[in-house]
């Protein structure tokens, strides 16, 4: 029987199961690789140091437990003041962050020039530190929980402005574009089409920032800005190891409960809306 034997065009070619990478991406990975080596040093990584220290990180936790409550009623009502600048400071700022999503959206903003001038404010209050927003807030207002609630309004305007913006540009313009058509004015659009439209994506970007708040609020107490973390300075500061294991406790009853709620309320938003 006569051997059959297929040509070259008609054997199936095999596509390789790695690219080779470009002289390019080689050197890139290169200088990434070294620079994350060099970071390493910089960053003062050193294996010695952890485990000496490893044996104090024991007797820190062992002077733990059990937690002490002598001072429950205090941070208990401290827990109270940190999940009110959470939830004012979230709200408020998201209150205001629906105007400037407006001026930054690019189907809204009256025009460009107002566009980037908003976007380059927005950007500007997500890019500073919530510690650099709540030091400059105790040294205007003083200490206390203003100064913390002023700097998650800051901190949640960057935060929401800008998925309100993106949300509000995601919206399909056929509605607006037939509203357009029959005279009615952009504020007109904007309430009955744009905001109804965004509604679902800035519902659950409000709940991300009120979780994301009630964290930072945390920090906040640690440079005066008023909440819990005031509390927890003062405990490991006094070597009150115990204290501070019941502030953290506490701490971690509060964001999981924060962000149970925030869940099963997005949850009940995504059943709504399919």
């Amino acid at each position: 029987m006569p051997e059959i034997r297929l040509s070259d065009q008609c054997k199936p070619s095999l596509t390789p199961r790695f690219q080779r990478p470009s002289w390019l991406s080689t050197a890139l990975f290169a200088l990434f690789l070294g620079f994350f080596l060099w970071s390493l040093a910089g960053a003062g990584m050193s294996i010695s140091d952890l485990i000496r220290g490893l044996p104090n990180m024991g007797t820190i936790a062992g002077e733990m437990f059990p937690p002490a409550t002598d001072r429950a009623g205090p941070i208990m009502e401290a827990i109270l003041v940190t999940f009110q600048m959470a939830l004012v400071g979230t709200v408020i700022g998201v209150i205001l962050s629906i105007p400037m999503a407006l001026l930054a959206a690019r189907n809204t903003s009256p025009h460009p020039l107002v566009r980037h001038v908003t976007r380059a404010i927005i950007s500007f209050l997500r890019t500073v530190p919530d510690l650099a927003w709540a030091l400059f807030f105790v040294v205007s207002v003083g200490l206390g929980p203003f100064a913390g609630t002023l700097t998650i309004i800051v901190d949640t305007i960057g935060f929401c402005g800008r998925f309100f913006a993106e949300a509000m540009e995601e919206v399909d313009p056929g509605p607006s574009e037939a509203l357009d058509a029959i005279g009615t004015s952009p504020l007109d659009r904007i309430a009955v089409v744009q905001i109804p439209g965004a509604l679902p994506s800035m519902i659950n970007t409000s709940l991300f920032s009120l979780e994301k708040a009630v964290r930072s609020s945390v920090v906040l107490g640690l440079v005066g800005a008023g909440g819990i973390g005031a509390e927890l300075a003062v405990s490991m500061e006094m070597f009150r190891y115990d204290q501070a294991a019941y502030i953290i406790l506490m701490i971690f009853i509060l964001v999981y409960a924060v962000e149970h709620l925030s869940s099963r309320l997005r949850e009940s938003l995504m059943r709504q809306s399919q």
